[in-house]
């Protein structure tokens, strides 16, 4: 442990933030790093503590405690503060590999279940990730690896997001010739067009990108399979398929007006946004209106949370954030204690901004939508809320949100966007290859394996957990691609 006493002696700091009513002039990421030195300091605030919950990565109480990869966290922070980047570099390597994505995206389940978060702030885990890879960058440490033999079997992963790509890098590296297949025109899944360019800037996904490409693999883009090529085709052509397309089935709002025009699902429209940017610096005009329009975002979670940013980006005249569920506390209650994920509220950039536009935060809670009224163009003009409030159901003990009567009222809403969730993997793709799903339509497995009900045919990533994050997405597909080499192999070395 390079210094006992860092996190007494050390306090917390974080990278530069832009100031919301800067950042929103922009679509690009708005945080500066600490300087190196600087950070060096945050990583010998972690204390070798003996009790490595944020490496721990297990369920407790329903939520995951500590980082799905298993990154060796307390040797990388040791080696971030004796300045052996290099060396840090090479250990966050053997575990991760992708972490200049989960730098900037993921909401720090390793910080979470640190230890000091005990009693003073956690040791700056994330950033201190995004300080190595970036750094290794920079050296050029990062090189790529094409493998010096080829073992002559071939895979087939269908879908570009974390999964499909944690996966067919891999694989690749193991010596496998992988091909990658995209249904969009970019290659990059949920990274590419999921989330904001603000969040995660997408030259740093073509950086990686290109460099799975010298190593190798091919990437396919505009290829849908399951339309464009059957199953059975993909099976003849490959020795193993690897399905990857995510949970792209989004949850709906079935009430009166659904059909009216300007109400998308939350990723179809950030889709749009994300792909009017890259082509055309929305010149092209393919950018959905936000500009003047009182926005209704349905869900509370971090998508909706990225269509508020977004729509704020966009100039809209205000947005309104619904959540179902009551306010959380602001602090642990006894029934969550440390080091289980704290179930706190959290306020996130997007909201940051809104108060900032604003003046109020734009989160409703124990609140839904019972309609939508068109204009006299079919398009939405206003929503029709009630408020919510908890009971329990007698028969089974769970505890509903029901509609509170006479709570009604009726808002502004000319832009809609659903960011509810999602249901699990589009049926035309499971269809394809005939594989089993289980009661959420998510492709089903043995517990604690990746092949599915078609020998040959694995599945990984949210089409095979559900809905989740881009770190278990990598993980997902680390562990597919270990599955994959077994069988092809016999043994695996992955």
């Amino acid at each position: 442990m390079g210094k006992a006493t860092g996190f007494l002696d050390y306090d917390r700091k974080n990278a530069r933030v832009e100031k919301p009513l800067d950042r929103i002039r922009h679509f690009r990421e708005f945080r500066t790093p600490l300087p190196l030195e600087e950070q060096q300091k945050q990583g010998g605030r972690c204390m070798d503590c003996g009790v490595p919950f944020c490496q721990n990565g297990e369920m407790m109480a329903g939520m995951v405690s500590g980082c799905p990869l298993h990154n060796l966290v307390p040797e990388t922070n040791d080696l971030v503060y004796t300045g052996n980047w290099k060396q840090a570099y090479e250990r966050l390597a053997k575990t991760h590999c992708f972490p200049e994505f989960t730098s900037r995206v993921c909401p720090a389940l390793c910080e979470a279940a640190c230890t000091c978060n005990l009693h003073e702030q956690p040791v700056a885990t994330k950033e201190n990730e995004r300080a190595i890879i970036e750094h290794a960058f920079a050296q050029g440490w990062v090189q790529p690896c094409p493998p010096k033999v080829r073992t002559g079997k071939t895979v087939a992963v269908v879908g570009s997001g974390p999964s499909g790509l944690a996966a067919a890098l891999q694989l690749n590296r193991r010596g496998h010739s992988v091909t990658v297949f995209e249904r969009k025109d970019r290659i990059g899944g949920l990274l590419r067009y999921g989330i904001p360019n603000m969040k995660l800037d997408k030259s740093v996904l073509d950086r990686r990108i290109r460099l799975m490409e010298e190593e190798g693999v091919v990437f396919k883009t505009g290829v849908d399979v399951g339309k464009d090529i059957s199953g059975e085709e993909l099976k003849k052509q490959f020795d193993r398929v690897i399905l990857a397309c995510g949970a792209s089935n989004p949850r709906d709002i079935n009430v009166p007006g659904r059909d009216s025009g300007n109400i998308y699902f939350a990723v179809d429209f950030l889709s749009a946004v994300t792909k009017s940017l890259l082509d055309s610096e929305f010149k092209d005009g393919n950018c959905p209106s936000v500009k003047g329009k009182h926005v209704l975002v349905i869900g509370g979670g971090d998508t909706g949370n990225d269509c508020v940013g977004t729509c704020i980006r966009l100039g809209a005249k205000s947005v309104t954030q619904l959540e179902m569920m009551p306010e959380p506390s602001k602090e642990r209650t006894p029934s969550n204690p440390w080091p289980q994920w704290p179930r706190i509220l959290k306020t996130d950039y997007g909201q940051e901004e809104a108060i900032a536009v604003f003046g109020h935060d734009p989160r409703v809670y124990q609140t839904t939508v019972t309609e939508f009224q068109k204009d006299k163009n079919g398009n939405v003009k206003k929503a029709v809320l009630v408020k919510l409030e908890p009971k329990k159901d007698e028969k089974t003990g769970r505890l509903n949100m029901v509609p509170i009567e006479g709570s009604q009222q009726t808002v502004d809403a000319q832009l809609v966007l659903i960011a509810a969730g999602f249901l699990g993997s589009q049926s035309y793709v499971t269809d394809a290859f005939q594989v089993a799903v289980n009661p959420r339509t998510n492709v089903q497995t043995r517990d604690g394996e990746y092949e599915t009900s078609v020998p040959g045919v694995f599945a990984a990533g949210d089409m095979h957990r559900g809905q989740s994050l881009v770190v278990w997405a990598i993980q997902e597909g680390r562990q597919a691609a270990k599955a994959v080499d077994r069988s092809l192999m016999g043994y695996t070395n992955l």
